[in-house]
């Protein structure tokens, strides 16, 4: 089990805004993968390139100017692989399995206890998704994280997919603050590296299976579960 924490500054000014991934940062994906198993005939070492066919043509739909629902994505990229693997599924039965499969993940077991500290020491949470709004509604409802957060945006008001950096941009304009008071928590690099460019901080959760990305700035908080996040954050000034 990955136990790395570190951070580069322990007398770092705290962000005014934390944004929070959801998917696998907060909310853990095993469900997904037993149910897109189910769809691949059993499959579900096939989650991952699941996962990150979806991610990649969430990027298409931006780069091209287009916008689709995140759950739309993932259930064509999940017709995409079965198809390469000589399973036929329908639109219809991909997009029910991706929304019954990703609208009742639970929460990562330290999530709550880090989240409570958070908020009791004065942090902002926002929930930052490429998920639909209604989507994360859902999610939340079910995992019983609601009430911790300030807020929840989804990127679907900007039309453009993390991690395009006007993306970033169009979050911190929501919650009335610049691009340097923002900090990302994510487990995902590439979350991570666009929040960085993007000029805002960030935190990293180094999931299992999960690394940072090696071209991009360095993160100033890497941590193998939030709630060891959660115990840097509380110490900044």
């Amino acid at each position: 089990m990955n136990t790395t924490t570190k951070h580069e500054n322990s007398k770092a000014i705290r962000p005014k805004v934390s944004f929070f991934d959801v998917n696998e940062t907060l909310l853990d994906l095993t469900k997904v993968q037993k149910k897109v198993g189910e769809a691949l005939g059993g499959r579900e070492d096939l989650l991952f390139l699941w996962f990150t066919t979806m991610l990649q043509y969430s990027l298409v739909t931006s780069a091209s100017d287009q916008y689709k629902p995140f759950g739309h994505i993932g259930a064509a990229a999940l017709q995409m692989v079965a198809a390469n693997h000589g399973i036929k599924l329908t639109e219809e039965y991909a997009r029910e399995t991706i929304s019954v499969a990703m609208g009742s993940l639970p929460a990562h077991p330290e999530v709550k206890a880090a989240l409570t500290q958070l908020k009791n020491d004065g942090y902002k949470l926002v929930a930052f998704t490429n998920s639909s709004k209604d989507g994360l509604i859902k999610q939340f409802e079910y995992a019983g994280l609601t009430d911790y957060f300030d807020d929840m945006r989804s990127v679907e008001g900007t039309g453009k997919f993390k991690p395009f950096t006007e993306t970033y941009a169009w979050g911190a304009k929501q919650m009335g603050v610049e691009l340097q008071e923002c900090m990302l928590i994510a487990a995902h690099g590439w979350d991570v590296a666009g929040a960085l460019w993007a000029g805002w901080r960030a935190a990293f959760i180094s999931r299992p299976g999960q690394q940072e990305y090696p071209l991009a700035p360095r993160t100033e908080i890497v941590a193998s579960n939030l709630k060891k996040a959660a115990d840097i954050l509380v110490a900044y000034s």
